[in-house]
């Protein structure tokens, strides 16, 4: 049996940007996805800590060091600058198969506490 599993989590990403006018998509730092282990184009689940909103969406690469995590199109209308969000990827694993997530854990500006 194949399980799918928790692969990737960038915790409490501070929402800095937001582009409306744009086909959809989350933007995060260069660094910040290699650290996550997440790679362009791949789907992600994002949790809004502050209001509840749950979407799927997929990865773009933000300038490296920029620290940005940035919401465009249909999901830059459910957050706000400042919101905290859980960003998630997963994978599809067999069973018994040994998985360590990474989890890198952020402070308010972006930058890494934990990981």
């Amino acid at each position: 049996m194949q399980r799918i599993i928790l692969k990737s989590k960038l915790h409490m990403a501070r929402v800095n940007k937001k582009v409306l006018d744009y086909e959809g998509s989350i933007e995060i730092d260069e660094e910040l996805m290699e650290l996550a282990d997440l790679v362009e184009g791949e789907k992600v689940l994002v949790a809004n800590v502050d209001n509840g909103e749950r979407f799927e969406t997929y990865v773009i690469k933000g300038k490296r060091g920029s620290r940005v995590i940035g919401l465009n199109g249909a999901s830059a209308r459910l957050a706000e600058i400042g919101d905290r969000l859980i960003i998630m990827a997963f994978g599809i694993f067999e069973e018994g198969e040994k998985v360590e997530p990474r989890i890198v854990v952020l402070d308010e500006e972006n930058r890494v506490v934990r990981r």
